[in-house]
Parts: structure tokens; C-alpha cells; sequence
């Protein structure tokens, strides 16, 4: 909720001071409006590298020139006034916790970079970048455009001025360096960089627009030779933009503190917009652009609208999440060992399969728990559980029984296959996370041979590389790219286990496109020969094909499907141990 990122001007303004403080290398993404600002500020990757945890997000925001003006229609010659980008400053202010760097362009008027400086601390922030261009600048990325450099002494007495008027030491003023931009040779800013160090400013970022980092490399290397001359120890900041093959690692190994990311939230929002409006125009409708558009939904979660509603509904709704098993079909492999029993009775140890699986879940303190039957209903039971009945059992498919529960589903839901066994830690590691709709997923399927006689539910994951390439992996990147029962085993990735999340967000869209296909589609659809046939994995595909996002959660034990005589006894070794 943005509510949560509020946070007071003065408890904003040295955050930026102390990550440097700690020795961090700060990592910062451009934000030109208060949704961008929200991304920017929130976004995390979770992986592991070698076993350890790796957990990434930005530490700052970089609030543009470019592409504030971009987002207004004008072009980045300072033409939008300062009141403009103030308004658009405390827009994502309003909605962040972290620390915020500005760019200043020119600064202006040195009268004016007074005033600016005192209204950019008042606000919050914490560092304001100035370039050392006459006014009114040009951008430093366009090739062919003259660039007008300050005399380095009227700009440091810009400096000078600006430092004198601020009131905290927790706000910086960083001179922006455009000797390389304008063509001169490096001793230029090398020159430039010494009178500012001087001149009392709080750090330098050198700019170059080569695709190479060859130059900022070298400048990095007489910055150094420069602090050491003058005693002092300066923040270095770069914008990887145009040498963007250049990694953080690397920027940061050369004595590079602040990284800028400077305009890529609005580049690609630019490239979607477009190509949103060009599909619409091209099939006159909206439909085909669904792929490439959120749901209306996602940006409700973003903004905090939807924690609005729920705490509308705080009062009326559960904490408890619904689990649906669905257990109505008829299993011939047991048939006569059940004598007319479902497979949910199966006996394991002396207790039925059902009950194992209503334990588990109760260890995870899961107790709205609901079975649909079918097959032997009257031979159903099970205490602390709401059974509902699928008398058309024999037609359609176990997804026909999973909507039998669908009045159990409009909050969000776990749905387990009813032959499924699984470790409590795996019912636990499922309930933290956050994703609409997450699938738990084998990754030692790759490693086995398909048990013959077996329907195995095969996924291939959206980010697969060969291992040689893959040091590091996120869990973000836990897409299913595919899923089914006729994938080649040799492509799949991972298994399915018949464990499955869905959020409220992740509920809905699974019945909004259930209820699509079962109204407007006829004869074969995904793996199913007819539409009256298709199953969970097939629906899934369908949501995934229609541009939804579906996660998996990868496991590779504490798991077992209780398929045959075999998976009867290696449960009972399990439960005897």
C-alpha cells in the first residue's frame, strides 16, 4: 500500500549520505511520475547464488530531466519550469521511502539555483546533480547537437552559492561533468572536476555517450589520483546508458558509488504504448492487446486500491485460506483393493490418504478445507472438512469437480490433486509467497524416467538456461512457459505435483477464463480432444496464452503421488521412519 511508503521529508533527506556511508554501492532507477515511482521504489528479485540467498532492489530514485519532460511532451532543452518538476518531485515523493536524486540540468540562473536547492531539501530530497553546460542545455545523448560548456569558474561559484544557501549536511550538490559529451579531451575534465572539488561539491558524475566504458574507466583512474592530491573522498556517480554492456560489478570495482539506470521506466512504457496502439488501430479492437497490457487489476494492487477494499472488508473476511481437493473420479489401478471406496480413503498406515492430507494442512494451520466427491460418496469421510458432491463425476475431468468448490474460490485458494502427499515445509514455503497464481513444481523430473502407465504433468519453465550460464537464478523468473501432459519429457523442466496457489487477483482471472471457455469454446481445445474433456493444466495453458502470469514454486523432494502398490510403500516407510 503507498500509505506504508509515506515517510517525513527529514527522514527521506540522509538516507542517500548514509548508504555511501556504509561503503554501498548505490543503485538508482529513473522515476518521472508517482506510478513509475511506486516501480521503482518496490521492486525486488529474490534468488540464490551458490546456495546463498541473493536479494536485489534499487536503493534510489533518479528523478530526470529527460524523461520528466518526455512524460509532458517536451523536449529536454529546459523548458519545463522548476515549479513543473517540483510538482512532479513531491508526486513521487508522496508514494516512495527512498532517497531521491534530481537532475538539475543547468541549475539555472545561480539565483535561481538558490531557491532551487532550498525547496529541494525542504522537500526531501537528497541530492540535486548539475551540469556544467550554458543555459539553456541540450541533451548530452543526441549526436550532432552543439554543446555549450560553463566557464568552470562561473560554475563552481555556482556551487560555492548553492552549498552556502542549504541548511543540512545531509544534502549533496553533484557537478555533472559534459567535457567528454562536447568533444574535449580528457584533461578538460579532469581540470573541471579539480576547481569543483574545490569549489565544495559533494561528488562528480562523469558523462560519456560511447558504447564503450573506456573513457570513464579513465577518468576513474585520475579521480582517484585527484582525491588523493586533494585529500579528500568524493562520491563518483556514472549513467551506464549508451556503455550499458558494462556491468555494476565493474562500474563499482572502479571506484564508481552511485549508478544511475536514467530513463529506461519511460523508454519501455514508451515502446508498449505504442505498440498497444498500433494493435488496436491494426484490428479494431482491444483483444489481441491484452497480451501486452497488466490487468486492470495489477495496477489497483499497485496503486493501494485494493488495499482500500480489503480493509472495507477486513471485518467480513477469513484469515484461513480455502483449500479445495478435489476427489471425485474413480481410480482403476485400486479398484479392487477400495471395493467401492474413493482413492481419497486409501489406507496409509492405518489411516486413510484424505486424512494424511487434512493433517498437513492443519500442521500449517489450514483448517477451511474442502473435498468434492464423486466416486463411492457415501464411503467419504473425514472429520474437520465441508464435502461437497460432482454426481457428473464421469464426465469432463477432475477441473469439472475443482468448480464444484468455485463459491469456495472468489478469496483465493489452495488447490491439492487428492493422490498428493506432501511435507509440511512445502504447504508452509507455499503459503509465503505472493504471486496471483504459483504451481508447485518438480525440477528432479529431468533427472528420472516417466513411470510408465503414469500421467505425468510436465512444465517447461519461461527462463531455462544451460546450468554453465545460470550462476545466479530468481525466483521472479519462475515462469511457466508451457504445461501439459504431452510435452516431450526430454523438454520439460519440471513436474507439476497437483499443488497450486491462487490469490484473490489469481482466482478471479482462473474463473473469469474457465467460465470464457466453457461458454464460447467447442471441440478440441489445448491437449484435450474435446472441450467437454479439457483439464486443469489445459485451462492453465489458456490463462497463460491469453498473457496471465502463472509462477512456480520449485521443489525436488517431500512430495509423493500415490499412483500404484510401489508409492503405497514408500509412504509408509516415510510415515515410519
Amino acid at each position: 500500500m503507498t500509505l506504508l511508503n509515506n515517510t517525513l521529508p527529514e527522514q527521506r533527506r540522509g538516507k542517500l549520505k548514509a548508504l555511501l556511508e556504509k561503503g554501498k554501492t548505490v543503485r538508482v532507477l529513473e522515476a518521472h511520475n508517482g506510478l513509475s515511482g511506486i516501480i521503482a521504489n518496490n521492486t525486488r528479485v529474490k534468488g540464490e547464488s551458490e546456495g546463498q540467498p541473493v536479494n536485489r532492489e534499487f536503493d534510489a530514485l533518479w528523478e530526470s530531466s529527460l524523461t520528466d519532460s518526455a512524460s509532458k511532451g517536451h523536449p529536454d532543452i529546459e523548458v519545463v519550469t522548476f515549479d513543473s518538476r517540483l510538482h512532479t518531485i513531491n508526486e513521487i515523493l508522496a508514494v516512495t521511502d527512498k532517497p531521491m536524486i534530481v537532475d538539475g540540468d543547468t541549475g539555472g540562473d545561480v539565483n535561481a539555483f538558490e531557491y532551487t536547492v532550498s525547496k529541494l531539501e525542504r522537500a526531501g530530497v537528497s541530492a540535486v546533480i548539475i551540469e556544467d553546460k550554458v543555459f539553456p542545455k541540450r541533451n548530452s545523448l543526441e549526436a550532432g547537437v552543439q554543446q555549450n560548456l560553463e566557464d568552470p569558474e562561473v560554475f563552481a561559484q555556482k556551487i560555492r552559492r548553492g552549498k552556502k544557501i542549504q541548511k543540512t549536511n545531509e544534502f549533496m550538490i553533484i557537478a555533472r561533468l559534459e567535457s567528454l559529451i562536447a568533444g574535449k579531451p580528457m584533461e578538460d575534465a579532469v581540470n573541471r572536476a579539480k576547481i569543483y572539488l574545490q569549489a565544495g561539491v559533494d561528488g562528480i558524475m562523469i558523462h560519456s555517450k560511447l558504447k564503450s566504458a573506456d573513457e570513464i574507466f579513465e577518468f576513474a583512474e585520475h579521480y582517484k589520483e585527484i582525491s588523493k592530491e586533494l585529500n579528500l573522498n568524493k562520491t563518483l556517480v556514472c549513467v551506464p546508458t549508451t556503455y550499458n554492456q558494462t556491468t555494476e560489478s565493474e562500474l563499482s570495482a572502479a571506484g564508481f558509488q552511485i549508478i544511475i539506470h536514467a530513463n529506461h521506466l519511460l523508454r519501455s512504457a514508451y515502446k508498449a504504448m505504442v505498440e498497444t496502439a498500433q494493435t488496436i488501430l491494426r484490428d479494431q479492437r482491444s483483444l489481441e492487446a491484452d497480451p501486452l497490457c497488466s490487468t486492470v487489476r495489477e495496477i489497483f494492487k499497485t496503486v493501494g486500491f485494493l488495499d482500500v477494499k480489503e480493509k472495507d472488508q477486513e471485518n467480513e473476511q477469513t484469515t484461513n485460506v480455502p483449500v479445495i481437493i478435489p476427489a471425485a473420479g474413480e481410480d482403476p489401478v485400486f479398484k479392487e483393493m477400495l471395493n467401492g471406496k474413493p482413492k481419497a480413503m486409501l489406507e496409509i498406515c492405518g489411516k486413510p490418504l484424505l486424512q494424511h492430507q487434512i493433517q498437513t494442512l492443519n500442521n500449517c494451520n489450514l483448517a477451511d478445507i474442502t473435498v468434492i466427491a464423486g466416486y463411492g460418496r457415501d464411503q467419504m469421510q473425514a472429520d474437520g472438512v465441508t464435502i461437497l458432491e460432482n454426481p457428473n463425476f464421469n464426465n469432463g475431468s477432475m477441473l469439472n469437480s475443482l468448480f464444484v468448490g468455485k463459491e469456495r474460490m472468489s478469496n483465493g485458494f489452495i488447490m491439492l490433486y487428492s493422490d498428493i502427499l506432501t511435507e509440511d515445509t512445502v504447504i508452509q514455503n507455499l503459503m509465503e509467497r505472493r504471486e496471483d497464481i504459483i504451481l508447485v513444481a518438480d525440477n528432479s523430473t529431468q533427472y528420472h524416467e516417466p513411470q510408465e502407465g503414469n500421467i505425468h504433468d510436465f512444465i517447461i519453465g519461461k527462463h531455462q538456461h544451460k546450468p554453465a550460464r545460470r550462476q545466479i537464478r530468481f525466483s521472479s523468473e519462475n515462469k511457466v512457459a508451457k504445461i501439459g501432459s504431452k510435452i516431450n519429457p526430454e523438454t520439460a523442466s519440471h513436474e507439476f505435483i497437483g499443488l497450486a496457489r491462487f490469490s484473490k487477483t489469481g482466482a478471479e482471472q482462473l474463473i473469469e477464463t474457465y467460465n470464457d471457455i466453457v461458454k464460447n469454446y467447442k471441440g478440441q481445445f489445448q491437449e484435450a480432444d474435446d472441450i467437454s474433456r479439457f483439464t486443469f493444466t489445459d485451462l492453465i495453458q489458456e490463462m497463460i496464452d491469453r498473457g496471465f502470469a502463472v509462477h512456480y514454486m520449485e521443489i525436488h523432494k517431500g512430495w509423493l503421488e500415490i499412483h500404484n502398490a510401489e508409492h503405497i510403500a514408500l509412504a509408509e516407510k516415510s510415515f515410519n521412519e
